[in-house]
């Protein structure tokens, strides 16, 4: 058995209505997989497979999403060992011993293109640093997440599929691993 990450891009529905926790741990149970833990509120979840590829993973977890939800949404899957490289990569480890809510990483299904790394860049304003890692864009956003124009560039037809998680949350994650 592999451990791996979870994550949904969002955790809205259809009618206002939000994922759980408990229907999102059950969904993941019946499809077989064990030791399935949910974090936060946030559609974050930890658990084991027997299959060892995550784009595989994602593409079993999605469409049983949908159909159990009425939507699809992103999932986006990291073995539990690439989850620590993250974790150790973090290229801002000053400001997320104090600011952890203002670091985040936009963990990529794939790696962010060359095209929407300038175009992140280029949209960053003047108290945010970026930086990229193995293929995820990390940001800090001195002036807090909610300021930032940023938001309107991190989507899937801009930047590829992903979702973006703060430093404390990536650090919750890595502790249940």
């Amino acid at each position: 058995m592999t451990r791996f990450v979870g994550l949904l891009y969002s955790i809205s529905l259809p009618q206002g209505k939000r994922v759980l926790n408990e229907p999102l741990r059950t969904l993941l149970e019946t499809l077989g997989y064990r030791n399935v833990r949910t974090l936060l509120a946030t559609g974050n979840v930890v658990f084991d497979a027997k299959d060892t590829d995550a784009r595989a993973l994602e593409k079993t977890i999605e469409p049983a999403f949908a159909e159990m939800f009425g939507r699809h949404i992103d999932f986006i899957v990291r073995e539990g060992d690439r989850w620590q490289a993250l974790v150790q990569g973090n290229p801002f480890p000053e400001q997320s011993k104090s600011e952890g809510s203002r670091v985040a990483v936009r963990v990529m299904r794939a790696s962010v293109t060359s095209a929407a790394q300038t175009l992140i860049v280029e949209r960053a304003g003047n108290a945010e640093i970026v930086r990229f890692v193995d293929g995820d864009p990390w940001i800090y956003f001195g002036d807090g997440i909610g300021r930032s124009k940023l938001a309107a560039v991190l989507t899937p037809k801009r930047t590829g599929v992903g979702t973006a998680r703060n430093w404390n949350t990536v650090k919750k994650i890595a502790d249940v691993l």
